[in-house]
């Protein structure tokens, strides 16, 4: 029996507005130009539906222009320190607090410059922003004479270019590094112009604490009625259960909670029937599943030596009862090295590994939400029960998050 034409057409769309959605929440900022030029045509296409759908269930803006779609996201935990940007290398190094601090004034000196600028000249504008007498009260200083500090201006510089902000004209940023030479790059003003998300801009916030800064940033408008506070609910939690790999239910408010427990089925229905992704519902959350495992930062299990060694440790967790001290964890390495080692890496069989190796686990675990840190060691939280030892470990499909380096504010 042949399909109607109506509905191959109707499926076909669905299909694409399916995909469209799903770019946008891997990839915040699309650009025309580039290795995701294909998915900025389909959000190009399906730009009013996706716009009134994330308006309504997340807040988030959507801008849609001739070179560039931004979806305005904001993590839905402002306090997750676990998903930090990274170098666009392979190394994929994550940003130190001195890495940011020279973003923010690569941005402010882009900001008020011209169309094109040299890696050197935008080096001399962050060294006379960097005198700011509140920088230097911060302890944050830059002189850029040193070849770690103009490694972590090319680092920023590379994520720029990453984002579309900058395009390299001539030049190369290892002879920067080196001394031996500079680089031209074309300023993409409009894409530098929506690069911020944030509801409010960064001038007119009044605090001082960094907490306080950032919560003023993100802050919604006054909530005068029902209808409204009940909207900015529904969006806080459809952001959360599209950012974080867990909601769990102990860490929303009474008011949150009692909106949850009534409107579960239309939120999470909701998410279903744009993303694909599927409700996992448990006495103590939620996680949105992804079964094509590809809406994720951060994945488990994970091949390669530091895969095994944390799935290992995961299920070593899964098993304690309370706290697990680090030194516990540190030991349990070693022995999963006489046991397994003939299939790591040399490099995380040598005495003295075992501290970066729980480490790396740890931070993935954290990132995750499948455990946290406590004074005195590691707690395992209810996600991580699903690798206990002597239960089928599943493999966990990829978890809804931001791609780590779009978490500005």
């Amino acid at each position: 029996m042949t399909t109607p034409l109506g509905e191959v057409l109707d499926n076909r769309r669905a299909a694409e507005f399916h995909k469209a959605a799903r770019a946008l929440l891997k990839e915040p900022l699309l650009l025309a130009h580039g290795p995701y030029a294909d998915e900025f045509r389909l959000v190009r296409r399906h730009a009013g539906d996706l716009r009134d759908w994330f308006d309504r269930n997340t807040g988030w803006p959507l801008r849609v222009d001739a070179e560039a779609a931004r979806l305005g996201r904001t993590p839905g935990t402002l306090t997750d320190a676990t998903h930090p940007a990274r170098e666009a290398s392979r190394a994929r190094a994550p940003f130190t607090r001195r890495r940011y601090v020279l973003l923010c004034l690569a941005l402010a000196a882009l900001e008020r410059g011209e169309a094109q600028i040299a890696l050197g000249r935008l080096a001399e504008q962050v060294v006379l922003d960097a005198a700011d007498p509140q920088l230097a009260a911060a302890g944050i200083e830059f002189t850029l004479e040193r070849r770690e500090e103009r490694l972590d201006l090319a680092a920023v510089v590379r994520l720029l270019m990453r984002y579309g902000v900058l395009r390299r004209v001539a030049g190369d940023e290892e002879a920067y590094v080196s001394g031996a030479g500079d680089v031209l790059y074309d300023v993409q003003r409009r894409v530098l112009a929506g690069l911020l998300a944030a509801r409010q801009g960064p001038s007119m916030i009044g605090a001082d604490s960094f907490e306080d800064r950032l919560s003023e940033l993100t802050a919604e408008s006054a909530l005068d009625s029902d209808d409204l506070r009940f909207r900015a609910i529904r969006q806080r939690l459809t952001r959360r259960l599209l950012d974080d790999p867990v909601l769990y239910y102990e860490e929303l408010t009474d008011e949150e909670l009692a909106y949850l427990t009534r409107q579960r089925a239309f939120i999470t229905a909701r998410i279903t029937e744009l993303t694909g992704l599927v409700a996992e519902v448990r006495a103590e959350g939620i996680a949105m599943v992804d079964p094509l495992d590809d809406l994720t930062d951060v994945r488990m299990p994970e091949q390669g030596t530091h895969g095994h060694i944390t799935l290992l440790l995961a299920e070593h967790l899964a098993s304690a009862d309370g706290v697990v001290s680090r030194a516990e964890l540190e030991d349990k390495v070693r022995k999963l090295a006489v046991e397994h080692g003939g299939f790591w890496s040399k490099g995380a069989k040598q005495p003295g590994a075992e501290g970066e190796l729980v480490d790396q686990a740890l931070a993935k675990l954290t990132a995750l939400g499948l455990v946290t840190a406590v004074p005195g060691g590691i707690v395992p939280l209810p996600a991580l029960a699903r690798y206990a030892v002597g239960e089928t470990v599943v493999k966990e499909p990829g978890l809804p998050r931001p791609r780590t380096s779009e978490r500005k504010a």
